[in-house]
């Protein structure tokens, strides 16, 4: 009887009040003690309701079932498919949604659905991988900072791969603790680029050089990231760089002269396909003949050669390695004889890797220079506070 009433009177009355009165209905369903009649009356009258030409009704149907596993599914899932605003509230809320729905829904929605998923407790993987693999910037931003969401490492690489060029999905990928050092290596080649293309854009520097100073950025950027990697997630790292067409021989020479031997040998052991232990046993091979048949095997130019066996053996002999800056910074030293050595080769083909060990001894020299005058104004700040704590 009340049902009846209620239908007599919300064909006349303003959808406000309809919205009220809705809401009020829904909320009976779910909580007041009804016959089976009763309930079965008012789910075909909240059924009915979902063709209201107000949004505000359905709107207000929507708010009061979402949360609720013991909402009618019809209605949820007509609800799901309604204009953005109406969907979002269900899609976010519901738990009477299966993860199919979720996929499907990412796949055809607008950005808000694909959000409204995106924000979801509890989301699981192959929901995030269809947001990953499909959704806007914004739905993938939603899915980084939603810390209840479950996604595999893949599902981030796809993002990093799809808007690494945009500066938000890098800061709230690269504040994860435990995210691989592949993926991070992925978004400093994703804001070299964005940078590379910013300068270029404002004319501040010609598109060449723009593309070389941040591709050497970049490549400083991975040793430094190499080095502070656990050594079980540098492999990976090196396939990454692989894949990307990143791993070049002059990488695999910074990493060399700034002393990255784990690097430098995982990189060998990959690009020879050979085990690390053997790799490491050839590059340590005082001889030189395993060296040489390793830095071939690798494909690496022949033209580089001088640079890695004098590298090598400067490594071998004075002990070069342990100069100030860890793996992180290129030793002064070590470039200095292995550029002083390779200028004496009469070799036309050997003039690009001069050119690089000249950038590379200018690099040492300048971050030489900047660590000396930080230590320098230290010792005065400190020496100046001294002398205030005595007075």
């Amino acid at each position: 009887m009340i049902v009846r009433q209620f239908l007599q009177w919300v064909r006349t009355a303003p959808a406000a009040e309809r919205a009220d009165a809705t809401s009020a209905l829904a909320r009976a369903y779910l909580y007041s003690d009804m016959s089976d009649d009763d309930r079965a009356a008012c789910e075909g009258a909240m059924i009915m309701l979902l063709d209201d030409p107000s949004p505000l009704v359905r709107q207000g149907l929507a708010e009061t079932l979402a949360g609720s596993e013991f909402a009618p599914p019809a209605i949820i899932h007509a609800l799901a498919t309604d204009q953005s605003e109406i969907a979002c509230i269900v899609l976010e809320r519901s738990p009477l949604l299966l993860d199919s729905d979720f996929v499907d829904h990412v796949a055809t929605g607008p950005a808000a659905v694909q959000s409204a998923i995106a924000r979801r407790p509890q989301l699981p993987r192959s929901v995030a991988a269809a947001i990953a693999e499909v959704g806007t910037a914004e739905a993938c931003l939603t899915l980084i900072e939603n810390d209840y969401a479950d996604f595999a490492v893949f599902s981030i690489e796809r993002i990093v791969e799809r808007f690494g060029h945009l500066a938000a999905i890098r800061e709230a990928l690269l504040d994860f603790e435990d995210l691989p050092a592949h993926v991070r290596q992925a978004l400093v080649a994703k804001l070299s680029e964005a940078l590379a293309g910013f300068v270029v854009a404002r004319n501040w520097l010609a598109e060449d050089r723009a593309l070389r100073v941040t591709k050497e950025a970049c490549e400083k950027a991975t040793v430094t990231l190499a080095s502070e990697t656990p050594e079980e997630e540098v492999r990976p790292l090196i396939r990454h760089l692989c894949k990307t067409g990143q791993l070049t021989a002059g990488l695999i020479l910074r990493a060399l002269l700034s002393g990255n031997l784990t690097m430098f040998e995982e990189a060998l052991a990959e690009l020879a396909g050979l085990p690390l232990a053997r790799a490491v046993g050839l590059v340590h091979d005082r001889g030189g003949a395993g060296f040489r048949a390793l830095y071939d095997k690798a494909g690496l130019p022949p033209a580089s050669y001088p640079a890695f066996r004098e590298a090598i053996t400067a490594m071998h002999e004075d002990g070069v390695l342990l100069e100030p800056g860890g793996s992180t910074r290129l030793k002064r030293r070590m470039i200095e004889r292995v550029l002083t050595r390779c200028e004496t080769m009469d070799d036309s083909d050997i003039e690009p890797l001069l050119t690089l060990l000249r950038r590379f001894a200018t690099e040492a020299a300048r971050d030489e220079a900047r660590v000396f005058c930080e230590e320098l104004l230290d010792g005065v700040v400190a020496a100046h506070e001294d002398r205030l704590a005595a007075a």
